[in-house]
């Protein structure tokens, strides 16, 4: 029987009693709806639209529940801060699981469980777990919308701030739907609860959350179950679990890739007749290196004339086209980054993207309405209230070493408000790709830049590129650890067969992308570093670019080609020879080493190594 109820224009429906027929025609996604409503119980049922209206509406709801306090209109405009609980802060890399049909298909580097017991103990996690709670049904849209390397997911949460953040982070609501009406399109199905059901009259908690986590992915069914955490990655699915470990998947079976990468358009000044030139790349570094100020690029003194565009700062999605030439979106519709460490000074552009309509977390709260994080001005201000919601002041700092706002707190802005957005970002047909670049955190042995002699040398060098770890992965701080192309926690399979993949990419190439490493994190004897990253980072740019275009010379040295020092863009820079050379030594006795570290990697993967990589390896080895 049905029963129509309209509660502030919201659709409503309850276990017992169906409120609207729902926007989409689309029978098996109906069916999954009851029948996932019928395992959770939720209390209502919301079929979202996406509209400005909903997700006002919502705001509006999370602020009287207390996860969200809005902030200063004047200040910051449609913003918000949200306290997550303190045990849900960051990816948990040690209860997310690749539960493919077979062990052997996950590979060493994922956690891996029979998909049966798997889902067993999920279906007993889940059930009952959205009672007392609002069921969202998010149809959201990787890419823009009916783009031909775009996919569709649909989520159904117990999270309203789950719901608002993926509005800023994906294409969602309406259209999307009509797009999975239109053609029957394949839809990943995604389930996430907070795993916080509420007994008739419970309080509830401004952040729900539960103890155990599980972050689930079935690859061959190409299922997500997230549980327990309301956080990131954790809870907006669309992010790390759609667009790299079950993408990776697909974009095995197809024919693409799904990688961890940014995106950049660098464009050279006007020449004589008008025109410029310009070049897009894909960089790959793990996280707390630098991406997002990569992405967003501002180039210094001595560059006149040059821009660089972005059109994503985490994800990227690359296929060939029918010319062979690689292109490539950016799936996502916002930015999802680390707030600490930000400022005016590291990063204009993204301090420019999120002055307005961003949804911040785990940072602090000044008195008069705004927010502050570490790094984000020279001086903190005398009175905060921190992350946890305590009263913080630079000597309570001092004395306990409490930070104000969480190291992994984040800001969730849109793309679209990005001052140096490439008019290309949206393009369904994607950008062309001419270079890769891989980089890590690295205080010694990897020299500033160097260029991979040929595309199978290029695969050894993101095979076995490696960074010193950060808050956010969950790991000792400043341990050295592999992160084959920053995909370590992200490749929804077997990392030997990623390489696979990746060496088998270049047969239906007609342009192969060049490939670089970089590394702007070397240190000179007295412990400080030697390059003064951010944006100088644009003269390393734009040798890689000038090499790919042809134009640049490189000397030749046992890890790849370098460049001279008159190579490089000084104008504007004075910057030593003799602190050059000393960035640019590939010291053969700490080379070795290092090779040594990457047979780690490599009996890891052993039966699933591509013999290439063995190969490539043995080369580097006879020219150290």
């Amino acid at each position: 029987m049905y029963a129509r109820k309209n509660r502030l224009s919201m659709k409503t429906v309850t276990v017992e009693t169906a409120v609207e027929a729902p926007p989409t025609t689309n029978k098996h996604l109906i069916r999954w709806v009851e029948k996932m409503a019928d395992l959770t119980q939720p209390d209502r049922i919301h079929w979202v639209d996406g509209s400005q209206e909903e997700y006002d509406f919502l705001c509006d709801q999370l602020v009287r529940a207390g996860t969200f306090t809005k902030l200063n209109e004047q200040l910051w405009p449609g913003c918000f801060l949200a306290r997550s609980s303190p045990n849900d802060v960051a990816r948990v890399e040690d209860r997310t699981f690749i539960c493919s049909l077979s062990k052997d298909n996950a590979g060493p580097t994922n956690n891996w469980e029979d998909p049966y017991v798997m889902r067993k103990k999920l279906k007993q996690l889940f059930r009952g777990s959205m009672r007392g709670r609002t069921m969202y049904v998010l149809p959201y849209s990787m890419g823009p919308i009916g783009g031909p390397m775009s996919q569709i997911g649909v989520q159904l949460t117990d999270s309203a701030y789950a719901v608002v953040n993926m509005r800023i982070m994906a294409r969602i609501g309406a259209p999307v739907f009509a797009e999975i009406d239109k053609d029957e399109k394949r839809v990943v199905p995604c389930m996430h609860t907070v795993g916080a059901p509420l007994a008739p009259g419970e309080k509830d908690v401004p952040w729900p959350c539960n103890d155990v986590k599980y972050i689930v992915h079935f690859p061959e069914t190409r299922e997500i179950w997230s549980y327990g955490s309301g956080y990131g990655g954790n809870a907006l699915l669309g992010k790390k679990c759609f667009a790299l470990r079950i993408a990776s998947n697909i974009a095995r079976d197809e024919g693409w890739m799904a990688e961890h990468m940014l995106i950049v358009g660098v464009e050279s000044p006007k020449k004589a007749d008008g025109t410029t030139e310009k070049t897009y790349v894909a960089a790959a570094f793990p996280s707390a290196c630098g991406k997002t100020n990569f992405a967003m690029m501002i180039p210094p003194a001595g560059f006149e004339g040059w821009k660089v565009w972005t059109v994503g700062d985490d994800i990227a999605w690359i296929k060939p086209d029918a010319n062979g030439q690689l292109r490539a979106i950016n799936p996502e519709a916002g930015f999802f980054g680390v707030a600490p460490g930000t400022s005016a000074k590291t990063n204009p552009n993204a301090m420019a993207t999120l002055a307005k309509n961003t949804i911040f977390t785990n940072v602090a709260l000044t008195p008069e309405g705004g927010v502050w994080w570490e790094g984000m001005t020279e001086k903190p201000p005398a009175y905060l209230t921190d992350w946890r919601g305590n009263p913080w002041t630079p000597e309570v700092g001092k004395a306990t070493g409490a930070t104000a706002a969480h190291p992994n707190g984040r800001f969730t802005a849109p793309a679209r408000q990005c001052p140096t957005i490439d008019p290309d970002w949206e393009n369904p047909e994607g950008v062309p790709i001419s270079a890769f670049i891989f980089g890590g955190r690295r205080p010694t042995t990897m020299p500033l830049v160097y260029q991979a002699f040929n595309w199978s040398a290029g695969v050894y060098v993101g095979a076995t590129m490696g960074s010193e770890t950060t808050a956010a992965a969950g790991a000792p701080v400043g341990k050295v650890r592999r992160d084959p192309m920053a995909m370590l926690p992200f490749c929804g399979y077997n990392m030997g067969d990623y390489f696979r993949h990746w060496l088998k990419m270049q047969r239906n190439l007609s342009a192969t992308p060049r490939v670089f490493h970089v590394n702007w994190f070397r240190k000179g004897a007295d412990g400080k570093f030697l390059w003064p990253g951010y944006s100088e980072n644009m003269r390393v740019l734009k040798w890689i670019v000038d090499r790919v275009r042809g134009r640049a010379l490189g000397k030749e040295t046992p890890i790849g080609w370098t460049p001279h020092f008159e190579d490089i863009n000084w104008k504007g820079l004075d910057f030593p020879r003799a602190t050059f050379d000393e960035l640019q030594t590939v010291d053969r006795e700490q080379w070795k080493k290092e090779v040594m570290g990457h047979e780690e990697l490599f009996l890891l993967l052993h039966d699933h190594l591509p013999p290439e990589m063995i190969y490539e390896r043995e080369l580097l080895i006879c020219r150290l």
